[in-house]
């Protein structure tokens, strides 16, 4: 059982993928799976998926089509084996030292829950000029409400059973269902800590 499994939602992204999951082999800590759950993708994404597979076997990919990204989160949570999800997008991309700085964290066993921070970017990484803010102390419903330091699930790490508890993301929602999960999250009594280290970088673009 790996410590961490990684959940990537993905639809019709053969332009990205194939960074991203780069992104995930380039960790420095390797107790790790990753499951991409295509959502009925047409453009050769799953064809991606299977070449960076063939390579390493942490890799696997389900099928989940059409029913949206909430719906393939849960259905990766359903089948991952890890102690800790973490999701990441498509299009995004994590810095090699993330998957270290949250086992470091999660050896708390207090912590539910945690994410880093966020840097934005169009085209390349080293085009970012804007970074998240990670405020002091733990994460809250007013602080979700108003700049929501978590930004994207690409930034957020869990523990397995404090996921479970929550009964997953409400996949009737088609619009922030991820900040309506964190409510819920929070609400519940779940402590989720925000590090100050820059972990994710986040795709800025129409379709992502």
């Amino acid at each position: 059982m790996p410590m961490f499994s990684i959940i990537v939602p993905c639809y019709n992204a053969a332009a990205t993928i194939s960074q991203t999951f780069e992104s995930l082999r380039a960790q420095t800590f390797a107790d790790w799976e990753a499951i991409c759950i295509d959502d009925g993708s047409t453009d050769g994404t799953v064809d991606r998926v299977l070449d960076v597979a063939k390579g390493d076997a942490r890799i696997r990919i389900g099928h989940n089509v059409g029913k949206g990204p909430s719906h393939a989160r849960n259905f990766g949570a359903l089948i991952a084996t890890g102690e800790v999800f973490a999701f990441c997008d498509a299009d995004d991309i994590w810095l090699p030292n993330k998957l270290a700085e949250l086992a470091e964290t999660f050896a708390d066993p207090d912590i539910d829950g945690a994410y880093g921070q966020i840097g934005f970017f169009q085209q390349v990484p080293s085009d970012a000029s804007v970074y998240s803010t990670v405020p002091d102390g733990d994460l809250t419903i007013e602080a979700l409400l108003g700049e929501n330091p978590v930004c994207t699930m690409s930034n957020m790490a869990l523990r397995r059973a404090v996921f479970e508890r929550t009964g997953g993301f409400d996949a009737t929602m088609v619009h922030n269902e991820d900040l309506e999960w964190l409510i819920r999250l929070v609400g519940a009594g779940s402590r989720i800590v925000g590090l100050s280290a820059l972990q994710t970088m986040y795709r800025t673009s129409l379709g992502g």
